[in-house]
């Protein structure tokens, strides 16, 4: 009876314990912006689960995930809560802790998905044992439910260590969560220190980690993405080069490594055997400023729920894209885009951070990406601290200001084959052209039209680019500059091609369609980015949805402001262009719109106008 009473008092503190979190925790409408009728979502919100503990003092836990889940999202995403440790705790730290029962945990779990079903699914501290095989069955009865596309995904952040090396949960727990949790996680992001303890041993260097990663892979997850991997440089005597931020100061660098399998990546790639240097499945460093601060209390629940709702974001993109919706960058959303939209908004809240007790401060909930100072890039090689540029380049708007000696790129770029080439290169108002292979692969017939390209261009002072050849382009030597995909810049970096590029003096652009591909161009520090399709196209055959105006005008945020942006697809004629330049874009590639005009001079003139 006695055992009886004290666990029906356990039951009873706990509800009234979550009763008043419930009340404490102000409901997702109060962190939005003033309601707008003609700003509300066109269709509800997506659901997204965290199972984690509660942090009384708001700063982690599902407080912090709840903030994560509406704030990224911007109300398109609705978080649901499953609690599994209640703390006293504040900004100082943890006085004690509570564990509800298990079976009030699993009442918790199938009274949300009977009603709330979730499109994402974040799981955070399983303290016990129990908890983390009660949090591993369902996830499996979840998985093998929906085992199709519907399955929801799932992000484990397996709260083991903390980030000042910490140890927060015993052998038998951290046993069950491997051995119960992991093969249903699509994603485990664990920091270093978790990682070592996943292992059993030290990560002293970037292949540690790398090798690590894989071994974790092992476990069962489809991805591990392993947090810290700038304290390897600290414990090396290595210091990255500090650089000022808009709030706190900024001290080198901060990265992290994620690998996926070959099943999970699959899915995302647009072209099927062909690698991008985002492709998770051949690992990505994943680098971003880092802050001079110790306000960052709450960052490992912060990025494992925005992870979740990120790719939430993407699949409620890709299902109203149906009905019409101009969705863009969106609807391209996988793993590898939902881990730097992640960790850009914890990098942001990190740069805000501020002191609110007497201890470290939490995490600052600032919204969706809109800043190129939190943006990651993907780092080519973990170990160099920074990466050199290619040829720099200045818009034609910031060149009418500045007194950079930078070479200032055209408002318009004419992307044309051999034959258009001939007719357009003497045209006033064009003084870049890019030269497209559209009718033959053979190298000899391409270096031949390369050089003849070379010997029109220089009669007419025009700067001549060339598309995806970039050994021809190499060899016949008076070049301007280089133009690849994303497939094809992951192949010229595997065979030296990005060096030989630099060697040789060329400018170098790049394709992006998504957040991720946008995270590789910065990683590679490019002459110029260029972003497509902005509207729809039937001159290539285009393997992401149009972005429209919305995507232009974030990519202008997430882009360094001294490196031009060039909107691709869709831009017919002047009318299209001056909306496009509205939006953020400093150079309008074009191809119907010079090569299919009756007065070739005039439409150059006007489209030049309209990018002024």
């Amino acid at each position: 009876m006695a055992a009886a009473a004290q666990t029906l008092h356990l039951l009873r503190s706990s509800i009234a314990l979550l009763a008043l979190l419930a009340l404490s925790f102000p409901p997702v409408s109060a962190f939005a912006a003033p309601s707008d009728p003609n700003n509300m979502p066109p269709t509800a919100p997506s659901i997204v689960f965290t199972i984690a503990g509660s942090d009384s003092g708001g700063g982690a836990g599902v407080q912090a995930d709840l903030k994560a889940i509406h704030t990224l999202s911007g109300g398109t995403c609705h978080g649901c809560s499953a609690i599994t440790c209640l703390t006293a705790q504040n900004s100082c730290g943890v006085m004690s802790t509570h564990s509800p029962p298990v079976a009030f945990l699993r009442e918790q779990l199938s009274t949300l998905e009977g009603d709330l079903y979730p499109r994402a699914v974040k799981v955070g501290m399983l303290g016990t044992h129990e908890l983390a095989t009660e949090v591993g069955g369902w996830l499996q009865k979840l998985k093998e439910s929906n085992s199709g596309r519907d399955a929801p995904l799932v992000v484990v952040d397996p709260v083991m260590i903390s980030t000042s090396g910490h140890k927060l949960i015993d052998d038998g727990a951290k046993t069950a969560m491997i051995e119960k949790v992991f093969p249903y996680a699509d994603c485990v992001t664990p920091n270093k220190f978790e990682a070592e303890e996943l292992l059993g041993r030290k990560l002293q260097s970037p292949a540690d980690v790398e090798e690590g990663a894989k071994e974790i892979l092992a476990m069962g997850p489809g991805s591990v993405l392993i947090k810290g991997g700038h304290s390897l440089l600290e414990e090396q005597g290595v210091e990255a080069p500090a650089a000022a931020g808009e709030d706190n100061v900024s001290v080198g660098y901060a990265q992290d490594y994620l690998l996926l399998s070959k099943e999970m990546c699959e899915g995302s790639k647009p072209v099927k055997d062909r690698p991008r240097l985002c492709d998770g499945s051949r690992g990505v460093w994943l680098r971003s400023d880092r802050y001079d601060t110790v306000h960052t209390h709450g960052t490992g629940c912060t990025l494992s729920s925005s992870i979740a709702t990120a790719w939430a974001m993407g699949q409620r993109g890709r299902e109203n894209k149906a009905g019409g919706e101009k969705v863009g960058a969106l609807s391209s959303m996988h793993l590898v885009d939902a881990c730097c939209i992640a960790k850009a908004y914890v990098n942001a809240g990190i740069a805000k951070g501020v002191q609110l007790g007497k201890g470290p401060g939490p995490v600052v909930h600032t919204g969706f990406p809109s800043s190129y100072r939190n943006f990651p890039t993907i780092a080519l090689e973990a170990n160099s601290a920074s990466t050199p540029a290619f040829i720099p380049m200045q818009s034609y708007q910031s060149a009418k200001t500045s007194s950079s000696s930078d070479v200032t790129l055209g408002r318009i770029l004419p992307i044309v084959d051999t034959v258009e080439f001939e007719r357009l290169v003497a045209t006033p108002g064009i003084t870049d052209i890019q030269l497209r292979f559209k009718d033959t692969s053979d190298y000899a017939t391409i270096l031949d039209r390369i050089k003849h390209a070379q010997t029109l261009c220089k009669s007419n002072g025009v700067r001549l680019w060339i598309n995806d050849y970039w050994r021809a382009a190499i060899e016949a030597g008076e070049c301007f500059g280089i133009h690849l995909g994303q497939e094809d810049m992951a192949s010229c970096a595997d065979d030296g091609g990005l060096d030989a590029i630099r060697e040789a003096g060329l400018a170098f652009g790049v394709s992006t369609h998504s957040y991720s591909e946008l995270a590789a161009a910065l990683g590679v520090r490019p002459s110029y980015i260029s972003l497509g399709p902005v509207f729809a196209t039937a001159s290539k055959d285009v393997k992401f949805d149009p972005q429209g105006l919305e995507t232009v005008r974030q990519w202008r945020k997430l882009i360094p402001p001294e490196v031009p942006l060039v909107a691709i697809g869709g831009i017919g004629d002047a009318d299209v262009a001056r909306r496009v330049r509205e939006a953020g874009a400093d150079c309008a590639a074009v191809i119907g719109a010079v090569t299919k005009a009756d007065d070739v001079g005039g439409a150059v003139e006007s489209l030049n106008d309209a990018m002024s």
